[in-house]
Formats: C-alpha cells, structure tokens, sequence
C-alpha cells in the first residue's frame, strides 16, 4: 500500500513524523504545487494533505487511490463530492486545536484591547522619554471584564473561546445563522451580535454561505465599534471592507491570522495597514502549538491506520 504525503513543510519542524504501524511504502514531499498533484498521487492509496488541493482532475488519474486524509479541520482543499462519487473515504482532524486556537484568539484580543502594539511602538519610538512623566494615554485601554464577546461558531473551538471568555467576566452571546428565520435557543440573533458585541470572533467554516459573510453592510450596523478577530477561515470577512470599515470608524480594530489567500497576494488591501497599531495580522499560526501539531499529526496516522483495518474514523 503507497502512503504520499504532500505537504510535510506545512507542519512544523517539531513534529515526529511517525508513520501507519502496517506494512507500506511511504512517500513524502515538502511541497506540492497544485498543478503537480496529479503526478504525485497517481498510484497512491492513500494521500495526506494539508493544504494541496486534491480535485476532480487529479482523483480521476489516480485509479487506486482509496483514501485522503486532512491534516486540518477545513476541508475545502478537496473535491468531497467526486470523491464520495468515486468510492474514496475522506477524514478529517477534530478537536487538536481546542486549546491553541482559542488561546491565540485570546492573544490578539488582550493586544488589540490593551493598545499593546500601539504603545510598544511609541516605546520604541521615543515617546516615554518625550512624555515626560510615568506613563502616557496615546492609545485606548479597555478591560475585558463586563465587555461582550460575540461568537460565530458554536463548534468545540468556540465553546473553547467562550469558556475563556467567561473566565474573564465577559458576556458571551453566540450569533444565529445570517437570515435565519428562527432563533434556535442559546443562539442571539445575527444582527443583534452586530449591534451589541464589543469584540466579534470567528469560528467556523468558510463556505458558499458564509464567505463574505460579514461586508460593509454589517460593519454599518456595528453600534459598539467592536474588535473584529479571525483565527478561522479567511473569505468570511471582505477584507477590502474590512479596511474601509478601520477607515471610518466603524470597528475599533482587527486581528487576523487568516486571510482569502494566503500567502496573501500584493494588492491584499490588509496589507496596506499593517503598521496601524489597532491591525495585527499573523501568519496563519493560531493553530501551530508544539502540542496542537503533535496531536494532530498522531489523529492522521490513526485516521490511515483505522481505514486500513476496515474502520474509518472521521469520515466526512
């Protein structure tokens, strides 16, 4: 059985690679441009990917092939239904990023409520020696107690983060689906998390329905000027948006470990703002803890082990 994996540099240089207890043939890349897939897995069995695109077109040359599995959570890297069409079992990983997204949501919303970017820069720059005095007020400091957090996504990561949260005195409110016609309980509204959040979080797929989820139009209705954090998918924000929202007051920042293509292209308009002490973009790294990666690299090797037995474990 051929076992290839197509993307090993996307998993950090921390993790053991250890490979399916059975008997097989292992083939490993760094990295594999999309238009190469195709070659690569041709006579595979199973194929691991992380963000390689596995489409129609390279599942069709590949006639033996049984088996992918995500490296990741989000599977919009591979055509789920031809392969469903072909008899292929696709899993997934779930639940390795419990702590280290959660805890990376956290470490931009303390850093964008506080000013911390802001008066790290002034620091640097001068400002302390030219104020004069102890401490100076260049920036806004806001406390997290009594402030609420309004959640997209009810999955494990966002009741992580409102588990956080609510350590901290926050109200949590998790958002309804956009033009839902009913509230399910313990959902508030869509519009209603606009209106009344002081920081919104995302936590959820990027799909037809949600992508540009949140525009011009909803920032409009964002009364309290929240922070706006994505450490989920990028495409649910309109990011040009995003930057005219920044431009006329209408959130008070945004930290972004996500973005619609990554990594990101020379006209991404985040890229314009980089230096404003109210935007923190970060690599898409909230889910690369030493521990998340090691965790998850031990869930893929159990999905390929599983398979192999007969017993497939998260199938999607």
């Amino acid at each position: 059985m051929k076992v290839v994996l197509l993307d090993r540099d996307t998993i950090g240089p921390s993790v053991t690679i250890t490979k399916p207890a059975f008997a097989h043939e292992w083939v490993e890349y760094g990295k594999t441009p999309a238009e190469e897939v195709a070659a690569r897995i041709a006579d595979a069995d199973i194929v691991i990917t992380n963000k390689a695109p596995v489409r129609e077109a390279s599942i069709s040359d590949a006639p033996k092939l049984k088996m992918i599995t995500v490296a990741a959570t989000g599977y919009d890297v591979i055509d789920l239904a031809f392969a469903k069409e072909r008899g292929i079992t696709v899993s997934n990983v779930r639940g390795y990023a419990v702590n280290t997204v959660p805890e990376h949501t956290f470490a931009l919303i303390f850093a964008l409520r506080r000013s911390i970017v802001g008066f790290r820069q002034d620091v640097i720059g001068g400002e302390w020696q030219r104020a004069n005095q102890f401490c100076f007020f260049n920036h806004p400091i806001k406390d997290l107690a009594g402030s609420t957090l309004g959640i997209f996504g009810r999955g494990t990561l966002g009741k992580s983060v409102a588990k956080i949260a609510e350590a901290f005195g926050m109200k949590v409110i998790f958002a309804a689906r956009k033009g839902a016609d009913k509230v399910e309980p313990g959902y508030t509204s869509f519009d209603e998390v606009l209106e009344t959040s002081d920081i919104i979080t995302f936590h959820m797929p990027l799909t037809p329905a949600t992508r540009d989820m949140i525009s011009l139009a909803e920032f409009q209705k964002m009364k309290r000027h929240p922070l706006i954090i994505n450490t989920a998918r990028g495409g649910l924000v309109n990011e040009a948006d995003l930057v005219t929202a920044l431009d006329e007051g209408l959130i008070g920042g945004a930290g972004f470990d996500v973005l619609t293509k990554e990594p990101p292209a020379p006209d991404n308009p985040l890229l314009t703002i980089l230096e404003r002490p109210n935007v923190i973009v970060t690599p898409h790294v909230a889910w690369a803890s030493d521990e998340a990666m090691q965790t998850l690299w031990a869930q893929v090797i159990s999905h390929v082990e599983n398979f192999q037995k007969g017993a497939p474990t998260n199938v999607l």
